[in-house]
């Protein structure tokens, strides 16, 4: 077996638990809302621009006779540049604050999220950063495309483009993300290191979707305040 399969296999759980959340299978099924799609937008953003600095990090903690992985980090690093401002661009066109959300944090979930994965690089294994890659790039590919075009129909913006970069860019993207990770996944060396990425994986498995449950649960108290 790859590691790559036993990657996948010993993640499989907390992948199948992700992709039941009733938000996740709503989202990618029948869209949601203005106001839901750019809270889950403004969230996005709040780890996206995250993605650099934690790239840049793994290099900095990456044993410099590895090669290999310090490679693929700089690969990874030149082709996640600026895309939190895509986020913000999509959130200014659907009539959100933009600038607000510059100037916010985030959720807990996302917090946590980001902040595991700073952690685990730093003091655990630099190898951790891969785990991340595996949710974030692995659900963009299953649910960002089809969620794009689900959203769009529900709000009556069929066609356009503006809005949805992100979402779609990352679609395509991810999909050669996906093919260059399991490349290189299977090039990792050392049980401690392929546990540090199985581990890393299911935790982010786990708060990438308390921030989906999150969302679904600041939105139905927003609704019970509309209806009040």
């Amino acid at each position: 077996m790859s590691f790559y399969d036993r990657l996948m296999a010993e993640t499989q759980a907390a992948r199948d638990a992700f992709f039941s959340i009733p938000i996740v299978l709503e989202a990618a099924g029948n869209g949601v809302d203005r106001d839901l799609y750019i809270a889950y937008l403004t969230e996005a953003y709040h780890h996206v621009r995250h993605t650099c600095p934690l790239l840049a990090h793994a290099l900095a903690h990456c044993p410099k006779e590895d090669r290999g992985y310090r490679a693929a980090l700089l690969e990874y690093l030149d082709e996640e540049q600026g895309h939190e401002e895509w986020i913000l661009d999509d959130i200014a066109h659907l009539g959100g604050d933009a600038e607000a959300v510059r100037r916010g944090d985030g959720d807990w979930p996302v917090r946590a999220m980001v902040s595991w994965v700073y952690y685990a690089v730093e003091f655990l294994n630099p190898y951790s950063m891969l785990g991340m890659v595996l949710v974030l790039e692995g659900t963009s590919v299953d649910i960002a495309s089809a969620g794009a075009d689900a959203v769009r129909k529900r709000l009556g913006m069929v066609g356009e483009e503006r809005g949805f970069s992100y979402l779609t860019s990352h679609g395509a993207l991810d999909k050669e993300h996906i093919v260059f990770f399991q490349n290189l996944v299977n090039t990792v060396e050392g049980e401690e290191n392929r546990r540090a990425i199985i581990d890393t994986a299911n935790m982010v498995y786990a708060l990438w979707g308390e921030m989906f449950s999150k969302l679904a649960r600041n939105d139905e108290k927003r609704s019970e305040r509309n209806a009040a």
